[in-house]
């Protein structure tokens, strides 16, 4: 997807996000879209940096740099929700286009699904839309159904290991 597709979809997901947390509609959902909306899109971007250098969809389009992501306020305690925007840049671009991205470089074998479109394709805009919506109700099935494994579950075993 190009950077427009990109901010769509962080501002799409920051929007939702805010709703599937606080869905009341009120004060604290609208203060979780502020928290959400600006680290959310920062990492949106952040993965398609590697067009200035490297090898796009390469270098900054890996596991390795969104462990880094996630791991970041973890270690340092800032740069919280970044990850987000990181790790939904990778699926629209796995989901979404047809190209893929190489998720263990330097192994430069690119990962894609064959439902994607080209990023100059008239469906690029739907089809941005569409993974964001599906994004959104695997988030809210995580965070309102009563699933086996949760994020905060997670949560607790990286920082059990730290």
């Amino acid at each position: 997807m190009n950077k427009e597709g990109h901010v769509l979809n962080a501002v799409l997901l920051s929007i939702g996000l805010g709703y599937i947390i606080h869905p009341s509609g009120d004060v604290p959902t609208f203060r979780m879209i502020a928290e959400v909306s600006v680290p959310v899109v920062l990492g949106a971007l952040f993965p398609d940096v590697d067009t200035a250098f490297g090898k796009h969809r390469k270098t900054l389009h890996n596991l390795p740099v969104l462990a880094v992501v996630y791991a970041y306020p973890v270690v340092f305690g800032n740069l919280n929700y970044v990850w987000i925007g990181v790790a939904t840049h990778y699926v629209l671009d796995v989901v979404g286009s047809k190209r893929g991205i190489a998720l263990f470089y330097p192994y430069s074998k690119e990962y894609g699904l064959p439902v994607g479109v080209a990023v100059s394709s008239k469906w690029a805009t739907g089809v941005t839309v569409a993974v964001t919506g599906l994004e959104l109700a695997v988030i809210a099935a995580v965070v309102h159904l009563d699933l086996p494994f949760r994020v905060q579950d997670l949560t607790t075993v990286v920082g059990s290991l730290a």
